[in-house]
């Protein structure tokens, strides 16, 4: 039995995780048994495994007082890590060379596709993110954006999303036209307020630095000088999005985003980012980035839901809707630019698989 003693004034509770969550997948992790109070924690299991949880609280308990904002999926990314790289520091593991800094907290890649996605938004203008939900797509995308703002490498970010419902009519909603369209971008707000303070990321859509709308105001307008993200672009539709995609102005990044087995489209109408994979493979300064059901950073049961519905897909012979077109350029895990001489994904690659 060990007893650790933290710094004095140690945000325990960000520590500690909600309902002691973060110590509790520690010792699931470990085989270990953590009782605290206060700031004393006292350790019990074999003398390797009390050891190595002590280490890790303690350079958690560092990374609070830095200003870290622990969250679950930091404790069970460094944990991972550890497993993999028992002598790893923690502090490298979460805030690596492809993390990125937003005001309320370090974003990092969670898996080899996520880092590979966040090198290519940094060294290409359009990039194409295709995979399940649950991988981050939009939430790194977003990141990335706020960073670029803060350190001022663009004036401006614009969010756009299909207004298309999921599988059912909402029928008439109440108020004006902004009204209207706010339940369909809801969820880029969620992303962007767990990047910014709400009253910070109000002042700033007020003044327009921050713009949130539909993907039909795009029509007509050349984005320059700015960081724009398309999210749910399988609800596009193919001239929507070769419109989308010309908005390009200078100066300017492009990240769409989107799960091409979960299209709301009417079966007639072809989806813009399954029609793009086969359009755009060929042009230099695009990149496509490819997760699958590996890359979930969700509940542990969203990873078993995606793949419980490959299965039946594969099992049925899915959706005609989905039927793969040729092959696009793939970012693999080890870079951005590391493809195949063909340009396109090797066999059995995410690339296929979505």
């Amino acid at each position: 039995m060990r007893k650790l003693k933290l710094r004095e004034g140690t945000n325990t509770a960000a520590l500690f995780g909600h309902h002691d969550r973060h110590l509790k997948l520690i010792e699931e992790d470990l085989g270990v048994r953590l009782s605290a109070r206060g700031e004393e924690v006292t350790l019990d299991g074999l003398p390797d495994a009390t050891r190595q949880a002590e280490r890790i609280l303690f350079e958690l308990a560092n990374l609070t007082n830095e200003g870290l904002v622990l969250q679950v999926d930091d404790v069970t990314h460094a944990l991972t890590a550890l497993r993999q790289t028992p002598d790893a520091s923690i502090k490298e593991v979460l805030t690596n060379a492809t993390t990125i800094v937003t005001k309320k907290r370090f974003v990092g890649p969670k898996s080899p596709t996520q880092k590979s996605y966040i090198e290519a938004i940094e060294t290409h203008d359009i990039v194409i993110a295709i995979g399940p939900a649950g991988t981050g797509k939009t939430y790194l995308a977003m990141a990335m954006a706020v960073s670029a703002l803060m350190k001022k490498e663009v004036s401006r970010i614009i969010l756009a999303r299909p207004a298309v419902e999921a599988g059912e009519k909402l029928g008439f909603l109440p108020g004006d036209m902004f009204a209207k369209v706010n339940p369909y971008l809801r969820p880029l707000y969620d992303a962007l307020f767990d990047m910014m303070d709400m009253e910070r990321a109000n002042r700033m859509i007020e003044r327009g630095d921050i713009e949130i709308a539909p993907l039909a105001f795009m029509r007509g307008r050349t984005l320059n000088d700015s960081f724009v993200i398309l999210d749910e672009a399988q609800n596009a539709t193919a001239e929507q999005m070769k419109m989308f995609l010309t908005r390009l102005g200078f100066h300017s990044k492009v990240v769409v985003t989107g799960d091409i087995t979960q299209i709301d489209l009417p079966s007639e109408r072809v989806s813009g980012l399954i029609e793009v994979k086969e359009i755009l493979r060929d042009i230099d300064g695009i990149a496509f980035v490819y997760f699958d059901e590996k890359d979930v950073v969700r509940h542990r049961l969203v990873q078993d839901i995606v793949k419980a519905y490959d299965r039946h897909q594969s099992a049925t012979g899915g959706d005609p809707r989905l039927s793969k077109g040729p092959a696009a350029p793939h970012v693999s895990p080890s870079g951005p630019n590391k493809w195949s001489s063909s340009g396109s994904p090797p066999r059995g690659s995410s690339g296929q698989s979505h």
